[in-house]
Formats: structure tokens, sequence, C-alpha cells
């Protein structure tokens, strides 16, 4: 009754085909990476960029991070509202020149174990998308994408952000290629929709 009362009352949250939950699913393809090292962990970033950046955990944790309260969308239906993360954002290493950009940037490929997925620079530097390092004012869990995952979720008070399922956030995340044409992920390779609109129900690819 409360998780249907909950749902009754944000029901313009909740995108079109989806289930609210009151907990963070735990899913992925393949098994959990195990024996990841922060002493040689490098966030590798290279393409359409001046010069390629290695920062070192260390370095990157370093950085100034910023809260998000998101509503997270997954394309096996599920939806969570209001989860806390914390983290840093693409745009704030931009105007900080922790990396600099090629007028031909316009797509960012996520990198991860043995995972991909891209995403328009655009949608990589609004609000709604985040470098994360934290869940609920705690240290992201290794099966949550520790050290490092790629979030994107939905701003409630913030409509003007596209929304896009879960999947095009990459946990395990260790590199960032900046391209100027897109490159599909590894779900999109697979017959998901590459633009994964939550509102559209943009689930898989039209041709399926």
């Amino acid at each position: 009754m409360v998780e249907e009362n909950k749902q009754l009352a944000n029901e313009d949250r909740l995108p079109p085909g989806q289930k609210l939950l009151d907990k963070l699913p735990v899913l992925q393809y393949g098994g959990i990476p195990q024996g990841i090292d922060l002493e040689s962990w490098r966030l590798r970033i290279w393409g359409c960029v001046k010069a390629p950046v290695s920062l070192t955990w260390k370095e990157f944790d370093a950085l100034p991070k910023v809260e998000r309260t998101l509503d997270l969308h997954c394309v096996t239906r599920w939806s969570n509202y209001d989860t806390h993360w914390s983290g840093v954002t693409l745009q704030s290493m931009l105007e900080a020149g922790v990396i600099e950009l090629l007028p031909n940037a316009n797509y960012v490929v996520q990198h991860a174990a043995g995972y991909s997925t891209s995403l328009p620079l655009a949608q990589m530097t609004a609000e709604n998308f985040l470098l994360a390092t934290h869940y609920e004012g705690e240290r992201i869990t290794l099966e949550h994408g520790w050290p490092l995952r790629g979030l994107t979720g939905a701003m409630p008070d913030q409509a003007h952000h596209k929304d896009v399922y879960l999947w095009k956030g990459a946990k395990w995340l260790n590199g960032l290629e900046f391209t100027e044409a897109d490159k599909l992920g590894f779900w999109e390779r697979s017959g998901y929709h590459n633009e994964a609109d939550v509102w559209k129900e943009q689930r898989f690819a039209e041709n399926l």
C-alpha cells in the first residue's frame, strides 16, 4: 500500500512501462569484476582531445564533487525515486581544464570492464549525468560499480534534461573516449535503442 500510494502521488515522474521499487537492484552483464586495485587504477581520457589524460584514483578523487538527487529508470522496467549520489561532473572537468576538447568532439564513449556505452557530449555535460563515487552518503559498493560509475538519471524538478535508461551509464568506469561520430556500445550493438529515451520507451532498436 505504501508503494502504491507513493506511485500514485508521483505518477507524473514514472515513465510508461515502469514499476516503482524502493530498492536499487544489482544488474549487469557477466560477473562483477574482481581485483580492482586503486593504486594501479587509471581513468584514461583520449580521442578528440588536445592531449590524452590519465588520472590516478587520488587525482580523480581529489576533484570537486557535487551532490545529485536522481530518479533512476532501468530498461528492465524498474524505477527508483530520489536516490542520492555524489561525484564529479564532466562539465566541471572541462571548465577546470582537466580535459581540453577539440572542436570536433561530439560524443563520449564510456569504457568499463568488458562494457561500453555512448552518449552525446551535451548529455554527458548535463546536470543529470554524474561520474559517481558515492551512493546514499557512502562509497559505492563493488556491485554498484566501485570505484567509479557513470550515472544518468532524471531530476524530478528539472524536466528540460533528456532522461535515458540506466544502462547509458557504465559501472566500473575506467575510460572516456571523445569522438566525432557516435559509436554504438555493448547493448546498442546487441539491439538496444541508441537514444534510450525513457519517456518514449525507446528500449530496443526499431528493427527488432
